[in-house]
């Protein structure tokens, strides 16, 4: 196991056209856990179950492992899922959800888990790399050969989502395991990045090694192109202590 260093910034904004920012993340760099949680429902339900979602992972206990820190998030945000239910039936509304992206790390050992459209991505030398599969009608017509990158982002339903909390009655959760490097950036964002710039654009502002400016930069990109949706982006540089 190799010591490692991680540097973040976040930044969300509201976009463009919205008028209320149903985004919501959390950066703990000393705990070494981020989210991103993308909120759906509207008229103050999405801004609710997304910030209630980061906000319940922000008082996790400390965990010595990464094992501890996976079953830790995983039945927190079972809970979570479990509350938006039942706020949906107390309000009476047809849908209460939010996407969410986690990423935790210990030392060079790291685990994403998702559930939704919200993506993790990675640079390491030149080559960005989509760690999440989105959990959407699109991505599925995309999977099936019916849709390409640039016809996904233009579909009339690309906001249909097949897996959020609050969706199902069971949480269902991907994950996947991660190998940090010194030297890798990773970046956390909602689909409102996504969206509105290319992988190739993300990939030239990411290797910018100040996390700050790199948020700022991918934000004001998406707000160029007119950001119809709220963006948020956290980002991660990984490096070995001085």
């Amino acid at each position: 196991m190799t010591a490692m260093q991680y540097t973040a910034a976040s930044y969300s904004h509201t976009g463009m056209v919205r008028r209320i920012n149903e985004d919501a993340c959390l950066e703990l760099t000393a705990e070494g856990l981020w989210a991103v949680a993308d909120g759906m429902g509207g008229h103050a339900a999405g801004d609710y179950v997304s910030s209630l979602t980061v906000d319940s992972l922000r008082r996790l206990p400390a965990c010595q492992s990464l094992a501890e820190r996976s079953a830790a998030l995983r039945s927190r945000l079972a809970q979570v899922n479990q509350a938006v239910r039942e706020e949906t039936l107390r309000r009476g509304v047809s849908l209460m959800g939010s996407t969410v992206v986690v990423m935790t790390a210990c030392d060079d050992q790291a685990l994403a888990l998702w559930a939704g459209d919200s993506r993790l991505y990675r640079l390491r030398g030149a080559r960005l790399t989509r760690l999440t599969h989105d959990h959407s009608y699109v991505q599925e017509l995309q999977d099936s050969g019916l849709l390409n990158e640039a016809e996904a982002r233009e579909h009339p339903r690309g906001n249909i989502i097949t897996r959020a909390i609050g969706v199902q009655a069971q949480l269902d959760l991907q994950a996947v395991e991660i190998a940090v490097q010194p030297g890798d950036t990773y970046l956390l964002c909602s689909d409102g990045l996504t969206k509105t710039a290319e992988d190739h654009e993300i990939a030239d502002v990411l290797v910018h090694p100040d996390p700050y400016q790199v948020v700022r930069s991918l934000v004001h990109l998406g707000l160029t192109r007119g950001a119809p949706d709220n963006i948020t982006a956290i980002v991660i540089k990984a490096g070995e202590p001085r």
